[in-house]
């Protein structure tokens, strides 16, 4: 347990990976072996969620792969100028419905996308683990990766994940490289309430 690491403080102990994971733009341009993506993907595969329904849908695509420009080419180009030197891209999408037990029909699940959202935090922190950085997006063409990544109605679109190993921050634009390091976070009194909710 500590309470800083990273450049970071925290306010109460937590375990270290909590502060030294962390979203960097400045990638080395090595690939990700599939082993460490598959051990990234398992992490993500025990996250707890609804009726243990698991909504989370992962696509990828290795740097170099015959999908890799399909996938970086659904970021918009602020995004493709940093993560062109990822060592791979997933998407994360996540079902809108699900099968409770005993249930004959799918029902609409409320939680999906709170869901998916576990499922890449466990993903993203075993990322960490083994030396790689996870940096997640909404800048990327939504619809055009709905459709062109096979997906069906029914699933919603959640962000797109850019992972590789940190390289170093010269290598970004000057406003970027600027911005390259950990970020902090508000204090907890910012968002924990006791019995109800107020400013």
């Amino acid at each position: 347990m500590t309470k800083s690491a990273n450049f970071r403080e925290a306010d109460h102990e937590i375990e270290p990976i909590f502060l030294e994971r962390w979203s960097p733009r400045a990638f080395t341009e090595e690939t990700i072996s599939e082993a460490d993506l598959f051990s990234m993907f398992e992490a993500a595969r025990w996250a707890p969620s609804s009726y243990n329904s698991q909504p989370w849908v992962f696509v990828y695509a290795l740097r170099g792969s015959a999908h890799w420009d399909k996938l970086l080419g659904l970021l918009n180009e602020f995004n493709q100028s940093w993560a062109k030197r990822a060592g791979a891209i997933v998407v994360i999408a996540s079902h809108t419905t699900m099968l409770p037990p005993g249930a004959e029909k799918a029902i609409p699940s409320h939680s999906h996308s709170f869901d998916a959202g576990a499922a890449w935090g466990a993903f993203a922190l075993q990322g960490s683990k083994l030396g790689w950085h996870t940096h997640a997006m909404v800048g990327f063409d939504i619809p055009r990766a709905f459709a062109e990544l096979g997906f069906p109605e029914g699933v919603r679109v959640e962000a797109a994940v850019a992972i590789g190993r940190q390289g170093d921050k010269s290598i970004l634009p000057e406003g970027l490289a600027k911005r390259e390091t950990p970020s902090p976070r508000k204090p907890i009194t910012d968002f924990i309430f006791e019995g109800s909710f107020s400013k």
